[in-house]
């Protein structure tokens, strides 16, 4: 066999191409002459001799559906410097009542006018992968349960919708749509039932817009529209067109007659809101603002300079506390706790000190609330934690208490922290306490009490700080086994001059001694009513009297500092 021969058992090249689903094909741009491989008619499923030559090809394809053959060639801007121009396309074929689609791949090359002469290809049906792509470009766009845009898309339709406004100098408006109560139907009828709550509620508002207009499901429960070409006045009646749509009728479920109500914000842009984020987080607002008034209602967004305000001023202190945190600007002020009635100090009070960069020192209650706010408490919790295990291990003759929030109270990673200093330093546990406040300990007796339970497996105290201002009964307060009860200095600080305030805190003291607890009085101010405390066996006393808060460490300065 010479090395030109092709041994028998190798198939031909119309053979191959059948077997993978190929045909072939020279198309003669010069003359329009269309030749294909001899599977053509078993592949496309048309006759050959009616798509002999391009012109007939191209009246097979629909225009609409994807870009042709020819549009690939003659829009090119390659040049073909003797190897050819690859191309590849999709477009729609319409073979009878039928359509398919065909990927189309091949080179075109240059005639002796320098035009394209020639193109080799093949062509390949692809409905099959062209409709799964399909699904999956419109499962990108389109939520699976209402069948309407997702959020991503409905973003960026609002977006678009936002440009075109400021560029001609119009108004459109955006409307966050809100099923109240959708957790309480949940739980009463299942997931089920409000799935297809979900979906009557997106069809009901379907079916109250224009037809410019778009909806898309922004989350679990919320809508969203883009209403374009929208005046303020025009915001108001959509959102109340929607409002009646869908309070008026019953849903229908598996699970029974379902009755639903919706609140909506909405702002008007860019009138209101000039872009992307202030729409979305305005919408947002005005729909807070619909819930506290009445669910079922609406409320467009109006400027409130309070509330601005106070979001820049959020936004400023967000910078401020992130700022300290990174540049160990985080610090202490240590308050003395004494005994009663030697005055010898028991322990301090570590209190959170921010050095500011101007030189100035912001106080724990300029700091707190604004960082419970943004969500920056737990980490100010957890350097302060650190600061307050480091000063233990350096002074083994002291103890501390520290406080600590809420959030960080349930926080996992507060308490793998908290584990890892005790576990570095080992000694410092039995003489750390932690304080939480009573209100803290009421919204969950048993998560608080598991928040004991932890800390004492680590070998710290617990003490409950504030006591007297969330009322807690002292059954739970025997059911959380707490060490140490604070009581809230707004008791003390007036004690000698009310009576009630003196009957509140002496049965305090009497019941807290009963459960054998160790008790301390905040906001001690004068040594009358320190004497009081003393006589009526508090424990320790903290206050102006004793001492305020200051960064000095006075066991530092050679004063004596006992452990509880």
């Amino acid at each position: 066999m010479t090395r030109f021969e092709q041994p028998a058992d190798v198939p031909d090249a119309a053979a191959i191409l059948n077997a993978i689903g190929e045909v072939a094909y020279e198309w003669r741009l010069d003359t329009d002459a269309l030749s294909w491989s001899g599977n053509a008619a078993a592949v496309l499923g048309v006759d050959t001799g009616a798509i002999a030559n391009g012109l007939s090809f191209a009246r097979l394809i629909d225009a609409s559906e994807g870009q042709s053959r020819i549009d690939a060639i003659s829009q090119s801007t390659q040049r073909d410097t003797g190897a050819g121009v690859a191309y590849q396309v999709q477009y729609a074929l319409q073979r009878g009542d039928e359509k398919i689609w065909i990927e189309d791949t091949g080179r075109w090359f240059v005639g002796a006018d320098g035009k394209p002469g020639r193109a080799l290809g093949a062509v390949r049906v692809i409905t099959e992968r062209h409709d799964k792509e399909g699904q999956l470009r419109k499962l990108a766009r389109f939520d699976a349960l209402t069948g309407e845009l997702n959020r991503g898309a409905l973003v960026e339709v609002l977006g678009t919708t936002l440009d075109d406004a400021v560029r001609f100098r119009g108004s459109c408006g955006f409307l966050l749509v809100a099923i109240d109560h959708l957790g309480e139907l949940n739980r009463a009828y299942g997931y089920d039932v409000t799935e297809t709550v979900i979906a009557e509620v997106g069809k009901r508002i379907r079916g109250r817009l224009r037809g410019k207009d778009h909806l898309g499901r922004y989350s679990g429960n919320k809508f969203g529209v883009v209403l374009t070409s929208c005046t303020p006045d025009e915001l108001s009646v959509a959102a109340e067109r929607l409002l009646t749509g869908v309070r008026d009728d019953i849903i229908p479920t598996a699970g029974g007659q379902v009755a639903v109500t919706i609140s909506i914000g909405g702002v008007t842009a860019p009138r209101h809101a000039r872009t992307l984020p202030e729409i979305l987080s305005r919408a947002q607002d005005a729909l807070d603002a619909a819930r506290q008034k009445r669910h079922g209602s609406f409320v467009a967004y109006r400027p409130n300079v309070e509330r601005d305000a106070m979001r820049r001023e959020c936004a400023r202190a967000t910078d401020e506390i992130v700022a300290a945190l990174n540049d160990r600007r985080i610090a202490l002020a240590f308050e003395p706790v004494v005994d009663a009635q030697s005055r010898e100090v028991k322990f301090y009070e570590c209190l959170m000190r921010v050095h500011r960069t101007d030189g100035g020192i912001a106080q724990a209650n300029e700091i707190i609330a604004v960082a419970e706010r943004v969500g920056l408490m737990r980490m100010l919790d957890y350097r302060v934690l650190e600061l307050v295990v480091a000063e233990l291990a350096a002074a083994p003759g002291i103890t501390a208490s520290v406080n600590v929030s809420p959030g960080s109270a349930v926080d996992p990673d507060w308490w793998t922290g908290l584990g890892a200093l005790l576990r570095a330093s080992p000694k410092a546990a039995e003489r750390l306490i932690i304080e939480i406040t009573e209100t803290v300990a009421i919204q969950d007796v048993d998560d608080a009490r598991g928040f004991v339970s932890r800390v004492k497996d680590l070998g710290c105290r617990i003490a409950i700080d504030d006591f007297g201002a969330g009322h807690t009964s002292f059954r739970n307060l025997r059911k959380l086994g707490v060490d140490i009860v604070k009581i809230d200095g707004a008791f003390v600080q007036n004690l000698m001059k009310s009576e009630d305030d003196r009957a509140f805190v002496q049965t305090m003291i009497d019941l807290a001694r009963r459960l054998g607890l160790k008790t301390v009085a905040e906001w001690v101010q004068d040594e009358h009513a320190a004497q009081v405390l003393s006589d009526w066996g508090c424990d320790y006393l903290q206050g102006a009297l004793i001492g305020l808060a200051a960064p000095e460490r006075p066991w530092l300065a050679g004063k004596k500092a006992a452990t509880a």
